[in-house]
């Protein structure tokens, strides 16, 4: 009787191995509530992500403070017979710290001496287009002007724009001009930036800087094309200033918020964990601006007391300065005019509060093996409760670290945790979160993406693979964010990294990176659209949901305001599969909208050509609960039906 019943089993077997793929949706039967915090951005200056990225300023080392004993990044143009030298100046100093000085010998009309710039890789010219230059200057008795400012092309004899200031004071004052490029030229990179003078003498310039038009024309502002690329990803937090960048290689190193505020000419500047100097351009109301044009909410990092180095602030007194300015912080970012760092954000500009209900206490403290992370966490959260009972506090220890390291001494609202993993342990785990205790604190997944290499991210030889993620990587990165869709009554948070990513040589520290570019040009990589193509599609509430065919990874929300469903497929092998989709409770419109990014897993986009792989967006016709549709192979398709 074995031999028969085995037959049996083998038949069963076979038989459901070639049944249909069928997606049963119980659309009247919700089984869950989806976070509405549930995608966002995790920001970091990593790459030239801020200063030579998203932060729109063209100068590189505007303030000379790049490099001790040379003016880093500028350079001289003297012309048929000018001649000059530049040097940095420790004696002659603009509010306090070092200048640049020109001492011109010989100059004319015909043939000016002066100081260049090329930014970072290039100082981006666009036709018909005014960008708005600032100075601090100041000249010897003997030089009075007239000074040019110009931005020029590398052959040296393309001007694009050029303006002029009659005189310099010979002590210090700010002059700005406008400079409007003509048309009739295709947008380039290979120009520099220019001041030069027409007679001999001696200039000082303490702060130089370059703005082209920037996001809604805001000071200090943002690039273009870039915010463009994450507002259209309707984001609902930004995680904020950073993560290594918050902590710093050493302690005096890391993100000082205060001095990250104010005018931009008085802010230091400090040195970053990525090999370059960060400006401070970049500052704690910029961070909130960003939030505020992406219609979205800081999630506020608090430097809390370690950094890269290894080393930590004991707790007890001598973290407590570190503390207070923790809460000086959130106040500023939240407090009424009323208060004293409400005042000063008014007085920045800013009156109105922004909006703020998460704060992350430190960055990957599982880095911390002095075991000090329970009591600094702790001493943070009792202030924090105290002052803002509302707002919750994030652990950077989670399920993903070693359980010997986790908080025991108060109760985190939330564990932040990290995931970067290659393409096929995504896939593979994708149902991760399936089996988290309920009853434990809530998931910020703060940081995570997939690499397609069998080596990680910080081996060496990712230097010599494209910046940003193929396809292969954006299959998995959708099969991970099924899960997280499909447990975010858990998952409150979420957030790829890093973001962005300068793709010139020399000028990244990571990959994969989300978004590419160089000074004219910028990309989605697949993993960018895919997470586009879910972000846009995110309903309220999780319905009860079957499937019968593990090739398929899934994940279902319904709206319950507009009553569309959105349906999320994966299908990751190298076969189109036809799905079975069967819709139960509802009645359904006979029309929807099938979003599907399909490629073959090395496919990628570049600088070059950076539309290879996107999505592509088509009609669905004769919709109802019970309709097939075919996945095509290696693609990711996000299907909307409506209810009403």
């Amino acid at each position: 009787m074995k031999k028969p019943f085995l037959s049996l089993v083998i038949l069963y077997i076979a038989l459901r191995g070639l049944a249909q793929p069928t997606l049963t949706i119980h659309a009247d039967k919700i089984v869950k509530n989806a976070s509405p915090m549930l995608y966002g951005l995790m920001t970091e200056e990593i790459s030239h992500s801020y200063d030579g990225g998203l932060y729109a300023e063209l100068i590189q080392n505007r303030a000379f403070l790049d490099n001790a004993h040379r003016p880093k990044f500028w350079f001289l143009v003297q012309n048929n017979g000018a001649s000059a030298t530049m040097a940095l100046d420790t004696t002659e100093t603009f509010n306090g710290k070092v200048t640049l000085r020109m001492d011109v010998t010989a100059a004319s009309k015909e043939n000016p001496a002066g100081v260049a710039n090329k930014g970072y890789w290039g100082i981006p010219v666009f036709p018909s287009t005014r960008y708005h230059a600032t100075f601090y200057a100041k000249a010897s008795p003997n030089f009075s002007g007239p000074v040019t400012v110009s931005i020029v092309g590398d052959d040296g004899s393309t001007v694009y724009a050029r303006a002029h200031v009659s005189h310099l004071a010979s002590d210090w004052k700010e002059y700005q001009v406008t400079l409007k490029t003509g048309h009739g030229f295709m947008p380039t990179a290979k120009a520099h930036f220019l001041i030069s003078v027409e007679s001999p003498g001696t200039v000082w310039l303490g702060f130089v800087s370059l703005f082209p038009p920037t996001w809604e024309n805001q000071p200090n502002g943002f690039r273009k094309d870039l915010l463009q690329m994450l507002v259209d990803m309707d984001p609902k937090f930004l995680r904020l200033p950073g993560g290594n960048y918050l902590e710093g290689n050493t302690i005096p190193d890391h993100f000082d918020w205060k001095k990250t505020i104010g005018p931009i000419e008085d802010r230091p500047g400090h040195i970053g964990p990525w090999g370059y100097r960060s400006t401070d351009g970049m500052g704690l109301l910029e961070f909130l601006m960003w939030c505020q044009d992406m219609n979205a909410e800081p999630v506020l990092a608090v430097y809390a007391g370690y950094s890269l180095n290894g080393t930590h602030v004991n707790p007890g007194p001598d973290l407590e300065p570190y503390v207070q300015d923790a809460l000086d912080e959130i106040e500023y970012v939240s407090g009424p005019p009323t208060t004293k760092w409400g005042a000063e954000r008014a007085k920045d500009g800013h009156p109105k509060p922004f909006p703020l209900h998460y704060v992350e206490i430190g960055n990957e403290d599982w880095f911390d093996r002095s075991g000090s992370y329970d009591e600094r966490f702790t001493q943070f959260y009792n202030a924090i409760k105290a002052k803002y009972p509302q707002l919750k506090c994030i652990s950077t220890i989670g399920n993903d670290a070693d359980a010997k390291l986790r908080v025991r001494s108060s109760n985190p609202d939330l564990f932040d945790e990290h995931y970067y993993r290659n393409a096929q342990t995504f896939l593979d785990d994708a149902h991760h979160f399936d089996g988290y205790d309920r009853k434990g604190p809530q998931i910020f997944v703060g940081e995570w993406a997939s690499y397609e290499t069998s080596f990680p991210p910080w081996d060496g030889r990712s230097s010599d693979l494209s910046a940003t993620p193929n396809m292969k990587a954006a299959l998995a990165d959708a099969a991970w964010m099924t899960g997280m869709e499909r447990n975010s009554d858990l998952i409150q948070m979420q957030s790829y990294a890093p973001l962005l990513v300068n793709v010139n040589p020399g000028a990244r520290q990571w990959r994969p990176d989300l978004i590419g570019y160089n000074a004219v040009h910028c990309y989605g990589s697949p993993s960018y659209y895919a997470i586009k193509m879910f972000a846009n599609n995110v309903g309220n509430e999780i319905p009860d949901v079957t499937l019968n065919d593990s090739r398929i990874y899934d994940s279902v929300t319904e709206d319950s305001k507009s009553g569309v469903i959105a349906v999320k497929l994966v299908n990751a092998r190298e076969k189109p599969l036809t799905l079975k989709l069967d819709i139960q409770g509802v009645r359904l419109k006979p029309d929807g909208v099938a979003t599907t990014l399909a490629a073959s897993p090395d496919a990628t986009n570049s600088i070059d050509d950076p539309t290879k792989v996107v999505p592509v967006i088509s009609k669905l016709t004769d919709v109802g609960p019970d309709f097939e549709y075919t996945l095509p192979a290696d693609s990711i398709v996000v299907l909307t039906v409506n209810t009403r």
